[in-house]
């Protein structure tokens, strides 16, 4: 399917910004059963300097330099991606989970430290007593990797609530866990530090998810919105998607911006201000099928 997204930022500022840096993560990631046809970005107050650039993780983003003096800064992207459905895969026949490390290795014979860096912790995913006990529920001896995975997600699905008002940017995995609540990057960082708990690499997808609305009603302008799951790597498949907020394989309505270790890694907008004091942030996304 082809997808038009509208994302719009909009930060208005209690007291003027002489000065912001941003670093924006909005374009989406071109590559297997993904091509982007059309990106651009629209910026105001209009920055100085603009730097597209290709981060650690071959995710495309920009650094913005706005030296106009700003009580209110708008940072819109729009996109025309054609996303293909991923090919079904046997996930029972992939090779059990303890062996998979151990073949992560390059065709030169040498580790494959792209695939292994997603096997160790990061801010958001630390390991903590919760995760090791959780994952154990998926993971006996000799489970084929993918399998235990698909397994994990349905159980985040099925026994955490979602709940927008229940965490922030900043709640500790240990706190979803206790709360058996939050949005969708929590979870996708509850599954990441149940994985890499056990050594498996897996990696955080940024995106946006396609969404429905109730039957009778229309879908709502600016209503759709960012979305997080995750990426397992099996040495017979090499990446597959699982979705633990939603509990499904993606399969053609997700859209993928960028993989890193965390939301850390593909935050769409991070930055820093020279004035400006409080702040409120509000955010407008579209997912609209155009064929």
């Amino acid at each position: 399917m082809k997808f038009d997204v509208s994302h719009r930022t909009a930060y208005r500022y209690r007291s003027k910004v002489a000065q912001s840096h941003h670093l924006v993560h909005l374009k989406p990631r071109a590559g297997t059963g993904q091509s982007v046809g059309r990106h651009s970005l629209l910026i105001e107050p209009a920055p100085i300097s603009r730097i597209d650039l290709v981060d650690d993780f071959d995710n495309e983003a920009s650094i913005l330099y706005i030296e106009e003096e700003h009580a209110e800064c708008v940072i819109h992207s729009r996109s025309t991606v054609e996303v293909r459905a991923p090919p079904a895969h046997d996930l029972g026949a992939t090779c059990p989970w303890e062996g998979v490390t151990a073949r992560a290795i390059t065709g030169e014979g040498r580790l494959d430290v792209g695939v292994l860096q997603f096997a160790c912790e990061s801010r958001h995913t630390r390991p903590i007593p919760e995760a090791l006990s959780f994952v154990g529920g998926s993971f006996s001896p000799g489970t084929p990797v993918l399998a235990g995975a698909w397994d994990l997600a349905k159980r985040i699905h099925a026994g955490f609530t979602f709940d927008s008002t229940a965490t922030d940017v900043a709640t500790p995995v240990a706190q979803v866990f206790a709360k058996r609540r939050g949005v969708c990057q929590d979870f996708a960082h509850l599954a990441l530090a149940c994985l890499r708990s056990i050594a498996l690499p897996a990696r955080y997808v940024s995106g946006y998810l396609l969404t429905h609305p109730p039957p009778g009603r229309e879908k709502l302008q600016g209503a759709d919105a960012s979305h997080a799951w995750i990426s397992v790597w099996a040495p017979e498949t090499g990446w597959v998607d699982f979705d633990p907020t939603n509990g499904l394989i993606p399969a053609g309505e997700h859209i993928t911006i960028g993989y890193g270790r965390d939301y850390d890694d593909v935050c769409p907008v991070s930055g820093v201000l020279l004035g400006g004091g409080e702040q409120t942030m509000t955010v407008a996304v579209d997912v609209a099928i155009v064929g």
